[in-house]
């Protein structure tokens, strides 16, 4: 896995060589390997890459304990990095996760560990939505359940000032939460997501899954989909870079081409949603 500043450098340059038109990273303590979402870090990250590629970049958010996450002043902590940023011009998009929900593995319930729960108050959201409206960047929504979608819909059209998003949709074959990656699945999401925002970009990723077997009915349908060592089954051997290259070609064996970064930035731009 990426951990040091030039390894994460490299591997981006090394997905948008291999097709990839967005890149998303965490930065990491290299001394601890913890992550962190130092200032300063993530900048000189972002800036290394952008000087080798014109892929749109993204950086992930603050990682918050429960006790964080249900304060009052959980939606200005989480986001704070990533306010600095979109102050300076740096940022391209911003992640929203507008919900919350259990992130418990089968193995989890096997050996009755605790899990995880991610929460994201409804203030927290609206804060990062408010600096998606203030800076002009595109939410980025990850969507683990079908109420994920219908609650950022509806942030949406209560604040026409913010920018098209892409919705996210969340598989897991080794988590509980959401759906499993199937079509049923996918179709599902899709109705969904025409009844609440029409016309909205989406893409297809998710957290311990595997979705080869999708990519021929997204590139049907018109999606796109995200892959990378954070969405694959744990312990899966390929690369960053070798997941793209095999998800390109996966995409153009059904007829479809690969978005450039440029397509990608004019076709959110372009959306009404």
């Amino acid at each position: 896995m990426p951990l040091s500043p030039d390894e994460i450098v490299n591997e981006a340059v090394a997905c948008a060589n291999a097709g990839a038109s967005v890149v998303h990273f965490h930065a990491y303590d290299v001394t601890t390997g913890e992550q962190t979402t130092d200032l300063g870090l993530v900048t000189e990250i972002i800036d290394r890459i952008r000087a080798k590629t014109d892929v749109i970049v993204y950086p992930a958010i603050r990682y918050m304990s429960n006790a964080e996450s249900i304060a009052d002043d959980s939606g200005p902590k989480r986001y704070a990095h990533l306010g600095a940023m979109a102050s300076k011009g740096i940022s391209d998009w911003l992640i929203v996760d507008p919900g919350s929900t259990n992130l418990v593995s089968y193995r989890d319930v096997e050996t009755r560990a605790k899990g995880l729960v991610d929460i994201n108050t409804p203030s927290a959201i609206r804060h990062g939505l408010e600096l998606a409206a203030r800076y002009q960047l595109h939410p980025g929504f990850a969507i683990y359940e079908p109420g994920y979608l219908r609650l950022a819909a509806a942030f949406c059209r209560s604040m026409p000032e913010v920018p098209a998003p892409m919705y996210r949709f969340m598989f897991s074959d080794q988590l509980t939460f959401g759906f499993p990656p199937r079509e049923y699945a996918l179709a599902a999401y899709l109705q969904l997501l025409q009844e609440e925002a029409p016309g909205a970009q989406w893409m297809v990723a998710g957290l311990g899954v595997d979705i080869r077997h999708l990519m021929p009915y997204v590139a049907r349908h018109g999606g796109h989909v995200r892959v990378g060592i954070e969405d694959s089954p744990l312990f899966a051997p390929q690369t960053n870079a070798m997941l793209v290259d095999e998800a390109r070609r996966l995409i153009e064996a059904e007829g479809a081409s690969i978005a450039s970064p440029r397509y990608t930035r004019e076709a959110l731009f372009n959306s009404q949603v």
